[in-house]
Formats: structure tokens, C-alpha cells, sequence
């Protein structure tokens, strides 16, 4: 059994619920201090490649870069100008280094997902 692909509204959806969770996790304090986290830097990644498929899910109509590359990094960049201001957290351009990597990494993936059901459904539907 195939499994079938949510429609865009489902993903806006989530890419709006996943946008508040990383923005309340980005603006809360953290049990210790942290200088170069190995783990921080992994969940940017992570973090910045799921908002990457949502936001190219959610909004098909538009090819990957510019239109969602752009505002994401915005928004990562909203982020870490919040985080300066908050007196346990640090604005941290390697930070936003990994928030694009994170984008690049999905934009890297495409081609594997363009060859995997249920994946293959978004890029069949622009087509079609």
C-alpha cells in the first residue's frame, strides 16, 4: 500500500504550527549555556530542512528558490535578532549559516524525494 500525499492546506498547516514551535523554542531559556553545541547546531539543521518541505509542500506553485529560500532565512534571521535582545540568548551568524545549510540540504534531497512515493505526488501535480 501506497500511502498518499496531504494536500497543501495540510502542510500550510503543519509548516504554521512547526513555525510556532521552533519560534517558542528559539525565544525560551535553556537549562545550561551554550557556546558551540554540537546538537544546537544539528537541530538547525533539522529544524530549517523540515520548515524547507513544508513551505515547498505547502506552496507548490512556486519553485523552491527564491520564493521560500528567502522568507525562511528571513525568518532565521528574525530569529537570532529576537534572540540578541533576550539576556540568555545570542545572535549567532553560524546559527544562520546552519539554518541555510538545513534549506540547502532538502533542496539537495530533491531528487531523491522526486523518486520516492509518496514524495513523487508534489512534483507530478506541478507538472500536471
Amino acid at each position: 500500500m501506497i500511502l498518499e500525499l496531504p494536500g497543501p492546506g495540510t502542510f500550510r498547516q503543519l509548516l504554521g504550527v512547526v513555525l510556532g514551535l521552533i519560534t517558542w523554542l528559539a525565544t525560551t531559556a535553556l537549562p545550561g549555556p551554550v557556546i558551540f553545541d554540537l546538537s544546537d547546531k544539528l537541530n538547525h539543521l533539522a529544524a530549517f530542512f523540515t520548515l524547507a518541505l513544508l513551505s515547498d509542500f505547502a506552496f507548490r506553485g512556486n519553485s523552491f528558490w527564491p520564493a521560500k529560500f528567502l522568507p525562511l532565512l528571513g525568518y532565521g534571521l528574525l530569529l537570532e535578532s529576537i534572540q540578541h535582545f533576550l539576556p540568555y540568548r545570542d545572535f549567532s551568524l553560524l546559527d544562520l549559516g546552519t539554518d541555510a545549510l538545513g534549506m540547502g540540504l532538502y533542496a539537495a534531497s530533491v531528487p531523491l524525494l522526486r523518486r520516492h512515493p509518496p514524495f513523487a505526488e508534489r512534483w507530478q501535480e506541478a507538472r500536471g
